[in-house]
């Protein structure tokens, strides 16, 4: 049994050390926010949050995850920056086909989390690598900011 911390609940798996936490959390768990896009952690769509960095979970094994906090997008709505990022989301009309916007998300709350100004270069580099087929960046980066602006706002 392998014990993980999954959006703030403890949870006990009987997965093989190897499993990419990506087919724990959705096959396991039943967790299906967190998509799979390419299987090689190249496009994005499986990120999530491992002790508040951003990751591609199609290529941590869950055995590395064991003892840390792993946050998926079904928890952003609970946090802050979360929150303003999935309202910027919408507010930006950011998603088309919505298969990377998890990732996406992911991506942009994590950068958030920790940088509450982010340029455009910040932007870009914590971004890098969650792909969106659609072409959505200009979208997503006016989104990033529109969460950063709201969030200094209240406070």
């Amino acid at each position: 049994m392998i014990s993980l911390s999954v959006n703030g609940k403890t949870i006990s798996v009987n997965d093989s050390p190897d499993t990419p936490l990506l087919w724990v959390l959705r096959d396991t768990l039943g967790m299906t926010g967190t998509k799979f896009g390419c299987g090689a952690a190249l496009c994005g769509a499986c990120t999530v949050h491992l002790d508040g960095n951003a990751v591609r979970s199609c290529s941590i094994p869950v055995s590395a995850a064991a003892g840390k906090k792993v946050t998926t997008i079904e928890a952003m709505a609970a946090s802050p920056v979360g929150k303003a990022v999935q309202a910027a989301w919408i507010k930006h009309d950011v998603p088309q086909c919505g298969y990377c916007q998890s990732g996406q998300i992911m991506g942009a709350s994590a950068l958030l989390a920790k940088n509450r100004k982010p340029g455009d270069t910040d932007i870009d580099a914590a971004m890098s690598g969650i792909v969106c087929r659609c072409g959505t960046y200009n979208q997503i980066r006016a989104a990033i900011k529109d969460a950063a602006q709201s969030m200094s706002k209240e406070g």
